[in-house]
């Protein structure tokens, strides 16, 4: 049974998506402020959180800050900006989804069932390898010609799926399809995690090592040229 922390301070709000989640087989716990959010997000372990931003006590972007220092549990953020740097400026913070509101219980569950899915179903089981990029999808670490990456959940998953891919040129749809809910993406949040991937792995569009965009396509991931 899942279980989905709910910190919500609409008491409406709060209590529709704890009914409706609760209805379909989820194990659920509400909050109506930051601080016990907080706390319930790090004694009870949640598999998944919904994250209101206009919280009373603390501002819901540095609530995400704090969760995502010392848990990679998703986090799926309610907002009312609608402004595409607004939802930029979440996902740099670390939340895996969002949603505008006002917004149904019913769209809440969705979106968890979204990340729940990526979760569960992402890459197989072995290790990839490719070049000096190792990644072990259980224990979800990957490195760098022996050092580790820092990677969000979300370029963690980007990266399994064109090592799963390598050689293979991948749409930015079918990136946006099978990485990401369609319905609450764009392509260029496509493109922006492709950057900050390719940061990560140490590259420039200009010089890529592994990342390799093929213009009006894709992009395709494989091992450096010897000598690169």
């Amino acid at each position: 049974m899942p279980q989905v922390l709910v910190i919500e301070d609409d008491v409406d709000v709060r209590q529709a998506v704890g009914r409706l989640l609760s209805a379909t087989g989820h194990d659920v716990r509400l909050c109506a402020t930051a601080l016990d959010g907080l706390r319930e997000a790090a004694a009870w372990a949640p598999d998944v959180v919904v994250l209101d931003l206009g919280l009373p006590d603390l501002d819901g972007a540095a609530v995400l800050r704090r969760i995502r220092a010392t848990s990679q549990v998703p986090i799926v953020v309610a907002t009312a900006r609608e402004q595409e740097s607004e939802m930029i400026r979440l996902l740099r913070a670390g939340a895996d989804d969002y949603v505008v509101k006002p917004y149904s219980a019913e769209q809440i569950e969705a979106r968890i069932a979204a990340v729940l899915r990526r979760g569960h179903g992402g890459p197989a089981a072995t290790g990839l390898t490719v070049g000096g990029l190792s990644l072990d999808p259980q224990g979800r670490t990957a490195s760098l010609d022996g050092v580790p990456l820092q990677l969000s959940r979300l370029e963690f998953d980007l990266l399994a799926y064109l090592m799963q891919r390598a050689g293979t040129v991948v749409t930015r749809r079918q990136l946006l399809s099978d990485v990401w809910p369609a319905e609450s993406r764009s392509l260029e949040t496509v493109d922006v995690h492709v950057t900050w991937l390719r940061r990560k792995l140490g590259e420039r569009a200009a010089q890529p090592r592994y990342l390799h965009t093929v213009r009006g396509v894709g992009v395709r991931l494989s091992a450096p040229e010897p000598g690169r």
